[in-house]
């Protein structure tokens, strides 16, 4: 049998077109896929049963992450349904925590394709190779070298749990449609010296390339992305030196980076939430961070812009900030060159003196916020803690580095060290902890709050690119939808089971700024009101409890060619 021509609307669709047992008969009769599964048409409770039932059945995170990915790429209507019903549940086994252990042995776990990958020796002929994707469609992608995966460093290809990963919570949380997304690999090589002697390594054999083969390769790359879908949104994930690209694009092409601005953006809301209950003003705050990565730079350079808005000056704003990296407190006399990203928050009022220890910092700056970003498990310890809870009536503690293992302290720790008077989040999940009785919620300063937001607005509306005033907005619309239980209970964010209307919010404002500096190209929706254009958004977005689990084919010819296709994709 020919494959389908590639402009067929049934070869597009034909990714997202599978036998499900929810199908009536008369449904399998005109898809001719009567037969491919057993007789009974089974409701959604008792599919979602049978699978959380299997779910169970696995005893280890890594077991469970296959199963959902299995689960994903044969019934995916299934699988987002699942995950929208037990959303807190699944989502720390799609992503964060075990989507690290997942890129760890990406090449020893590989069973099936999950995305395009494109490797340095494909140079001059990417646009060839991106065409070969199977979707003609698509809107959305993420992108990663993996030579930064999360706090594990360089993986190489390994490295492609991120974008497979991130792409499912575009579609989980913000209804992206998962047909229109592309989890997009580069191979550079890899200084990982255990992987390029490991047999099972997938990826080139080589040492990575020098930054100006990178940056030529991504500009061969932004080029045939955008010509072969254009307007493309694109995110940046995980690149070790993530700035010169988003300089490099981020005014000429729809893209930005969720290391940088997504991670800022988000933490920027749960710094506004926790200012809302701090005695201390904006102007009197001291910020010491541990760790001085593109993350941390990023965070902080969000808070500045938060500040200035509040009234400090930019250098009023920046000299609220110390940064502390594995030599000790940064400053302009230090005696090393600082990598560039570093410069801007380096200090030069130490008066000659150079501080070492996190200890000896936090003595020297006496910190009203104390920032995690250094992967160094339990840096934030019972002495530290401590005195922030002396020198602070409300310390706001974010230990942010992930997974969990690397985490700076536990909520737990950072509770009874403060005498539960800490305002507190975190880069990966923890538990409740109970204080003199009462149950305290650990909030999870998890990108998902915002990126999936910035994402859709941005497609939605069409913008030609995303500007940093458009990422601002979406950390001041995601401080806005906590809820006032919420905060009483000590939470920063709102609940993670709010998701979907939380990234319609985002998803608004961000249209909203796009609309105020004439960056969308979307006109219909320039005068809706915000209740307006909340509904629009949301008809918008891909709800798998009311899709039927395949396209709407308009002749029954039409239905026999994406039958046809299926088939063939089945056997590819």
């Amino acid at each position: 049998m020919p494959r389908p021509s590639k402009s067929s609307t049934a070869y597009r669709q034909s990714r997202a077109f599978h036998p499900d047992t929810s199908h009536s008969i008369e449904t399998r009769k005109s898809l001719r896929t009567l037969g491919l599964t057993p007789p009974n048409v089974e409701s959604y409770e008792l599919q979602a049963q049978r699978c959380m039932k299997q779910l169970e059945s696995k005893t280890s995170p890594i077991e469970k992450y296959i199963y959902l990915s299995n689960l994903r790429n044969s019934n995916v209507h299934l699988f987002y349904r699942l995950v929208l019903d037990n959303f807190s549940t699944l989502t720390p086994l799609i992503y964060t925590p075990v989507v690290g252990e997942a890129c760890l042995k990406w090449s020893e776990i590989y069973q099936q394709p999950e995305g395009l990958y494109l490797s340095y020796k494909d140079r001059g002929s990417l646009k060839e190779i991106v065409q070969n994707w199977p979707q003609q469609n698509v809107e959305m992608t993420v992108v990663t070298d993996g030579s930064r995966i999360l706090g594990l460093g360089d993986l190489g290809i390994n490295g492609m749990g991120i974008p497979v990963g991130k792409l499912a919570l575009y579609t989980g949380c913000a209804g992206i449609r998962p047909e229109v997304t592309l989890p997009l690999t580069i191979d550079l090589g890899t200084n990982n010296e255990a992987l390029l002697k490991d047999p099972l390594y997938m990826g080139s054999r080589r040492t990575r390339v020098s930054e100006r083969e990178e940056a030529m390769f991504l500009d061969e790359l932004m080029v045939a992305l955008n010509e072969v879908w254009p307007g493309i949104v694109v995110q940046f994930e995980d690149f070790k030196n993530p700035f010169p690209a988003l300089e490099r694009y981020q005014n000429k092409y729809c893209c930005f980076n969720d290391d940088i601005q997504g991670t800022g953006a988000v933490i920027l809301a749960g710094i506004i939430a926790a200012l809302r209950n701090s005695e201390t003003p904006v102007k009197d705050q001291r910020a010491v961070f541990m760790g001085a990565g593109s993350a941390g730079v990023g965070v902080a350079k969000q808070i500045v812009e938060y500040f200035m808005k509040e009234g400090l000056t930019e250098d009023e704003a920046r000299r609220c900030f110390w940064f502390v990296d594995t030599k000790g407190l940064i400053t302009n006399d230090r005696g090393d060159k600082l990598a560039q990203h570093k410069v801007y928050f380096s200090r030069d009022d130490n008066k000659g003196q150079q501080f070492k220890t996190l200890s000896e910092i936090v003595d020297h700056v006496k910190p009203t916020i104390l920032m995690g970003l250094s992967t160094m498990r339990g840096i934030f310890n019972e002495s530290i803690l401590k005195k922030m809870a002396a020198m602070d009536k409300r310390p706001i503690i974010f230990p942010l580095s992930n997974p969990s293992s690397n985490s700076e302290c536990t909520f737990e720790e950072a509770m009874k060290f403060t005498d539960g008077r800490a305002m507190f989040a975190s880069g990966s999940p923890f538990p409740d902890y109970i204080h003199n009785g009462k149950v305290m919620h650990a909030s999870q300063g998890n990108n998902m709050y915002v990126f999936p937001g910035i994402g859709l607005g941005s497609i939605l509306c069409k913008t030609a690119h995303i500007s940093q005033e458009m990422i601002y907005t979406s950390a001041v619309a995601l401080s806005n939808t906590l809820r006032e239980d919420e905060f009483a209970s000590g939470m920063l964010y709102p609940s993670l089971d709010r998701i979907r209307s939380v990234s319609i919010v985002v998803a608004r404002e961000v249209i909203r700024e796009a609309q105020r500096q004439r960056l969308d190209r979307e006109p219909s929706i320039r005068n809706l009101s915000d209740a307006e254009l909340d509904e629009w958004i949301s008809t918008k977005m891909y709800d798998p409890r009311k899709d039927n689990g395949f396209p709407e084919l308009e002749t029954r010819e039409e239905t026999r060619e994406a039958t046809a296709a299926y088939r063939m994709a089945a056997r590819l």
